[in-house]
């Protein structure tokens, strides 16, 4: 595609013409992305995305860059004859990222553009721990201890669903300590990349043995050593290992795999990181046929992105589950979008928090048409690592938020896969809202007014 390219920069700034045909020419949605930018959402300062229509050619690309004075940084993802490319700008000093979405939203080559979003987790810190009463989120109304307002995971493993054979979880979040005592035997070890210095599955990540580092572009899954404390907390959640008189107990005990997508460090994560670990676990399933059912997605921030939603769009056509914590300012996300739980895409389950007395947790968002559950996530006791004389050790620790909500939702989408191989993401999704129990505190809150419930997967 070749055209005049609309826009011009005079004097260092650029010149913006916002005409009737804006909404109409422009690709994604740049009211939203406007807005977001006009509410102060984080963004990776100086960065912008932009997503070339379908048919761009090279000279397009390089005549926006030229225009705007821009050198690209990388390519998110790639394109081809037919598919636009996605790629990562570095906008030159003095112009800012809305000025410049504003001015190449109209450009014939451009689909969209937008900020490169940056997200945090949804965690905060309080200060074994099944038998003592400590892991209530796991605890069913017959299970000894109990907690009706627990998952019911324990009612699940009285009946003998202890295992998640053959289920893969991908955890989009901070790394994870894989050796840790109570996770080490359900961590993924990819079958198709052996570590040999070479790509052999030709993904463009040289030996992701267990997963990728996408923050630090690297095969090191615990590149953040005890800082990826989050990360491993929630995976104890979905994955910690059962019966062997240690730690804690995640809903899937055994036979469960987790692979690492790590977007998230020591300054949080951007959109461009969070695009490539969806596109990671979605080219993993679809060209290996692995059995990921899930991913476990405990972050948010930042403002609209179509490319963003774009990217959990191919997780759905690849049939995995996006689970995503609503939040933790305690708001209406109806009223006020909070993404990436918000986004509209049909295999998005949002899940709230709620306290072991059935309450919904004071830090918690809550939407009664955008939070579709609500699931322990106050008091939340997980596998952490913790620094010891110069290294690692396994270890353990209670915190809160929906961040804790998700795994537990993440875990029930494992249990009941694993007995149902035939089973799409639509499928499981509509099994778990369909379950839920009826909760005072989430009705009107939530799309099912209801709680996490395992009982039957």
């Amino acid at each position: 595609m070749k055209g005049k390219h609309r826009f011009g920069l005079l004097a260092g700034s650029v010149l913006i013409a916002l005409g009737t045909s804006f909404a109409v020419q422009a690709g994604g949605r740049p009211d939203l992305v406007l807005q977001s930018l006009g509410n102060g959402r984080a963004h990776a300062s100086g960065e912008l995305l932009v997503k070339y229509r379908d048919g761009a050619s090279a000279t397009d690309r390089q005549a926006l860059n030229q225009g705007l004075g821009a050198q690209k940084l990388e390519t998110v993802r790639a394109g081809n004859s037919k598919k636009g490319e996605l790629a990562l700008l570095r906008l030159p000093p003095g112009l800012d990222v809305a000025a410049a979405v504003s001015a190449i939203s109209n450009d014939p080559a451009v689909e969209y553009a937008e900020p490169n979003w940056t997200y945090q987790h949804q965690a905060t810190s309080n200060d074994t721990y099944y038998t003592n009463g400590s892991l209530w989120g796991m605890y069913g109304d017959g299970s000894s201890p109990a907690n009706q307002y627990g998952s019911q995971a324990a009612e699940s493993w009285t009946g003998g669903h202890t295992s998640c054979g053959n289920v893969i979880v991908g955890v989009i979040d901070e790394g994870i300590y894989y050796q840790h005592e109570d996770l080490a035997a359900n961590i993924w070890t990819n079958p198709y990349d052996p570590a040999d210095g070479v790509d052999n599955d030709g993904n463009g990540y040289i030996d992701d043995v267990r997963g990728w580092d996408f923050d630090g572009n690297s095969n090191n899954i615990n590149s953040g050593g005890a800082n990826d404390d989050h990360g491993t907390h929630v995976s104890g959640t979905i994955a910690g290992i059962g019966g062997n008189a240690k730690g804690v107990a995640g809903v899937c005990w055994s036979g469960i795999k987790l692979i690492s997508g790590k977007f998230l460090g020591r300054r949080g994560g951007t959109t461009a990181n969070a695009i490539k670990a969806i596109d990671y676990f979605n080219d993993l399933k679809t060209r290996h046929g692995l059995n990921i059912v899930a991913t476990n997605n405990s972050w948010g921030g930042g403002g609209f992105s179509q490319a963003l939603q774009d990217a959990i769009g191919r997780a759905n056509t690849a049939n995995i589950l996006f689970v995503a914590a609503a939040g933790n300012d305690a708001y209406d996300n109806d009223a006020t979008a909070s993404y990436p739980s918000n986004y509209p895409n049909a295999n998005i389950i949002a899940v709230a928090s709620i306290t072991n007395t059935g309450a919904l947790s004071s830090f918690s968002q809550w939407g009664k048409t955008t939070v579709d559950l609500g699931a322990p996530g106050s008091g939340i006791w997980s596998t952490v690592p913790k620094s010891s004389k110069g290294s690692l050790i396994s270890s353990y620790a209670s915190y809160s938020g929906t961040s804790m909500a998700t795994p537990h939702v993440t875990g029930a989408a494992a249990l009941y896969a694993s007995t149902r191989p035939g089973a799409t993401a639509a499928d499981i999704k509509a099994a778990i809202l369909a379950n839920t129990v009826p909760t005072a505190s989430l009705q009107n809150k939530t799309v099912t007014g209801g709680r996490l419930n395992t009982t039957g997967f």
